[in-house]
């Protein structure tokens, strides 16, 4: 399978990169064409810290207090609350980086994360958002627990727009380095309507924040 992975690199930063590999795959949400393996900028630090540089950049004017990370990216996080941190309207601020508990697409918070929530404004940061379900559910955690949202960022997301409405009040703009139309191929399928399911494709692997197994 790893034979057919091909290497995309972020427009801006040479750093950046992903592992496109073309066949049947299955993730939480959906079935897809492709698998999207970011080893590389979820745990290196210069490509983690680059990938953060071109997130703050979208993020300058907005007022952040906390970073919620998800899909194992704290390492970005914590670049990115340094950048912020460092120019626009977050300089010399103390952001916090949080990285809550995720059960059935929803986030949990502790009491002891609370207080990095309650009355905030956070910035949701995810490795991935195929179809924009689990960014919204995140989302609307966030509003939940009595947070702010003022931003969406991920490494890679789908063609479901670049804002998702919040209970019809606020549009929440969502920022990514790559997007699907950097796979000229790529498609994403309710697993009830997956054409290559119903060819009879088999499926190469299970896909998770963690990485793919192979079936």
């Amino acid at each position: 399978m790893e034979k057919r992975a091909q290497e995309l690199t972020a427009r801006g930063s040479r750093n950046v990169k992903i592992r496109v590999i073309e066949g049947h795959f299955v993730t939480q949400h959906s079935h897809v064409t492709h698998c999207i393996d970011m080893t590389q900028v979820k745990s290196e630090t210069h490509a983690a810290l680059s990938a953060a540089k071109l997130f703050a950049g979208n993020f300058t004017d907005t007022p952040v207090d906390t970073i919620i990370t998800l899909e194992r990216t704290k390492m970005i996080g914590a670049f990115l609350a340094n950048e912020l941190e460092s120019r626009g309207i977050n300089l010399n601020t103390n952001i916090a980086v949080i990285s809550p508990e995720v059960s059935d697409d929803k986030i949990i918070l502790r009491d002891n994360l609370m207080p990095y929530v309650k009355n905030k404004r956070v910035l949701l940061l995810t490795a991935t958002a195929t179809t924009g379900l689990t960014l919204k559910s995140a989302l609307e955690g966030i509003w939940y627990y009595g947070g702010t949202p003022v931003g969406a960022a991920t490494v890679f997301g789908g063609s479901f727009g670049d804002k998702i409405n919040m209970h019809g009040v606020t549009d929440v703009p969502v920022v990514r380095l790559f997007g699907d139309e950097a796979i000229g191929s790529y498609r994403s399928y309710l697993s009830t309507e997956c054409p290559l399911c119903k060819t009879g494709a088999r499926i190469d692997a299970l896909i998770n924040s963690y990485g793919y197994s192979k079936i």
